[in-house]
């Protein structure tokens, strides 16, 4: 909150000119020390409208090797601004706030997150950020909100990558990140998408319960290589690791020989996009085809498909958001089939999981905001995000229910 504009008295706020104006009577009738007792009991009109906006910093990747995840950030943008919360404000403690929504890419680089982060909070004095899509953006923005004390949601990452980019022990998950929530699934989510569809095609092809695992040396391939192959060991299949790589390496054929080798014929991955369009390249050119490959944070845009051609077959992957899901907006009351079909008639584009995700951003802001009685007290609002419990456009959240503090998990299907 701008303190030239606004004080507090008695934990409410009380703009400047209301101040002045008390002083000013207050002082021709009684001496100065009974003109701070009657400030002290001061209350704002019901209803008052303040000068101050509420400032929500909205991180994505536009552009680089992730902007595919923010295919549908313009219309989310545009129909969120036209929703009655966002075009005509809300009211907390008795007071009718305007809301401004500032966008920022990221262009998929985890510097220039941490950097436009922290310009939002020092520069923009945004109350609340919303970030989305891989732990390339997500943590170094979440870093830089708990580093400055601005409450910050994230979705579209592995809650697991997410924690342990902040330093937590997912194994453990006891440390509170007190400025920081977010919601989307983690590995347990993940197995139980892919293992029944592994058991669907072993059953039918008996091909050997092996399973290739492509990691890279990064947070979600961190996050994957520590918790992942229990889930599958658990499920009859023998885990073989192709190594922690770097991401962006042009050459997998020593990993693929390994796979090969191991006679996998099941694949498992959590890449950057470009990494695994090179790798099945090469896996195809070397003859590795396995009956069915499961992937994460790629093959989730149409664009993917496309880049592949027909070696898309025999891919599956999760989807986290689809039209055919019964959920409505908590802003307007829209379908997910309707939101879908708007976007699908607007855009010319097929509709696409992250549409749901960063939708369900602006729905949760909404909810703690109301929750708080003061949307520019950082603190408060942020408790409030991490206790947000309701019902939108992905469905129920509930963030106080875990599986580490703040975390809300959606249902994904395989």
């Amino acid at each position: 909150m701008d303190e030239t504009n606004e004080r507090r008295v008695a934990g409410r706020p009380v703009d400047r000119r209301t101040m002045l104006k008390g002083i000013g009577a207050g002082a021709l009738a009684v001496g100065a020390g009974q003109v701070v007792s009657q400030l002290a009991f001061a209350k704002p009109a019901f209803g008052a409208t303040s000068s101050v906006p509420i400032k929500i910093g909205y991180v994505s990747p536009k552009t680089g090797a992730f902007a595919d995840f923010s295919i549908s950030d313009s219309y989310v943008l545009k129909k969120i601004r036209a929703s009655s919360a966002y075009a005509k404000g809300i009211t907390v403690g008795g007071k009718h706030y305007s809301i401004q929504i500032i966008p920022v890419d990221t262009q998929s680089d985890p510097a220039r997150a941490a950097t436009v982060a922290q310009q939002l909070i020092q520069q923009q004095k945004v109350d609340l950020i919303l970030t989305t899509s891989t732990p390339e953006t997500t943590n170094p923005v979440a870093g830089a909100a708990q580093q400055f004390q601005t409450p910050c949601l994230a979705t579209v990452v592995p809650w697991e990558a997410w924690y342990g980019g902040l330093g937590g022990n997912p194994g453990n998950p006891t440390t509170n990140y007190s400025y920081n929530a977010m919601f989307f699934f983690g590995l347990k989510e993940f197995a139980g998408t892919f293992i029944p569809m592994w058991k669907r095609i072993e059953s039918k092809t008996h091909a050997p319960k092996v399973l290739a695992g492509m990691f890279p040396n990064d947070a979600d391939g961190n996050a994957f290589r520590g918790g992942f192959p229990s889930y599958a060991q658990k499920a009859g299949y023998t885990f073989v690791d192709g190594g922690a790589y770097t991401d962006g390496t042009t050459d997998y054929s020593a990993m693929i020989e390994k796979f090969k080798a191991a006679g996998a014929e099941f694949f498992v991955n959590c890449p950057i996009p470009p990494d695994f369009n090179t790798f099945w390249k090469q896996a195809a050119q070397a003859n590795f085809r396995p009956k069915l490959a499961t992937v994460a944070k790629v093959m989730l845009f149409p664009s993917d498909a496309v880049a592949l051609g027909n070696l898309s077959n025999n891919i599956a992957t999760d989807a986290w958001w689809t039209p055919y899901a019964p959920y409505k907006s908590s802003l307007t009351g829209e379908s997910a089939s309707q939101l879908a079909s708007d976007f699908e008639h607007s855009t010319g584009n097929q509709w696409v999981d992250s549409l749901g995700s960063s939708y369900s951003l602006f729905e949760v802001a909404i909810e703690a905001l109301k929750a708080s009685d003061d949307p520019h007290d950082h603190a408060q609002v942020a408790s409030k995000l991490q206790k947000v419990h309701y019902s939108g456009i992905s469905g129920p959240i509930n963030f106080g229910a875990g599986p580490a503090p703040g975390v809300g998990i959606v249902k994904p299907v395989g």
